[in-house]
């Protein structure tokens, strides 16, 4: 049983290195099959921690051994991806683009190994966008560029997407894991609209568009719901903070030790 989670996780690193060996061959059809393979790794990688819970042969073994995985499949392969796609074309700055991605994507699984061993992490939640997420964020667009043969996304854009996901991926704006919802009947239909409304869409839009719009809305309410936290927090802050122009408070007078008896 102690096996099976990580065959799950091997099973993301073998996408992430077909990832790989199809961009460096390049070609529209190479660089598809690269990042529909990085999808496919997204698919193995919720599979492994699922399967190790269910199974509970959670461990620190499986930990770092994901960690490991993520860096090949959503660190190493979407910036190989993205560089093959055209970043290429801006020589020094994008290879400097590439590797921001990547140094922040490992930054990231550092620190988030780091607060599990400690246990000191927000509980309910996980600061910066993970990697797989970030990872979806900058190869999605790529797909659907691929998928209508160009035209759709301006390499110049694609480059300032890229340095955002990266620091959004080293901050400390906190997203919610969902990993201790409680399921509620109204949660549970909101996640049918959700579902549904993929479906929908994907039908509608191409997949890979789909998926970015639902991947940046969530990453755009992170940031929205930290602000508004933010905003909210210095507001009451303002409000408990005595004014300057309240009286103030008498001194208190010695009373004698006879009349607290």
């Amino acid at each position: 049983m102690f096996v099976l989670p990580n065959l799950f996780t091997l099973s993301s690193v073998f996408c992430g290195l077909l990832a790989i060996t199809k961009a460096i061959e390049g070609g529209n059809a190479n660089l598809q099959t690269a990042c529909l393979s990085i999808f496919f790794g997204l698919f193995f990688d919720m599979a492994d921690g699922r399967v190790a819970r269910l199974t509970k042969t959670q461990s620190d073994f499986g930990v770092q051994i994901d960690s490991l995985a993520d860096t090949i499949t959503f660190g190493v392969a979407p910036a190989i991806v993205a560089w093959a796609w055209g970043l290429s074309n801006f020589e020094g700055f994008g290879l400097f683009t590439v590797f921001m991605f990547l140094s922040c994507g490992v930054i990231r699984l550092a620190r988030f190994n780091v607060m599990a061993a400690r246990n000191a992490g927000p509980d309910g939640f996980f600061l910066g966008i993970p990697i797989p997420l970030g990872a979806g964020l900058i190869i999605s667009p790529v797909l659907y560029d691929l998928e209508t043969m160009g035209g759709f996304l301006d390499p110049k854009l694609y480059i300032g997407l890229v340095i955002a996901v990266s620091l959004l991926m080293v901050s400390n704006v906190r997203y919610r894991s969902f990993k201790k919802t409680s399921w509620s009947v109204p949660r549970i239909a909101i996640l049918m609209s959700l579902i549904v409304g993929f479906i929908v869409l994907a039908f509608t839009l191409e997949t890979s568009l789909t998926l970015f719009l639902y991947a940046s809305s969530f990453t755009a309410l992170g940031v929205a719901e930290n602000l508004i936290g933010l905003l909210f927090k210095r507001q009451t802050t303002t409000l408990e903070t005595p004014s300057s122009t309240q009286l103030p408070e008498p001194p208190e007078l010695d009373t004698p030790d006879s009349l607290l008896k």
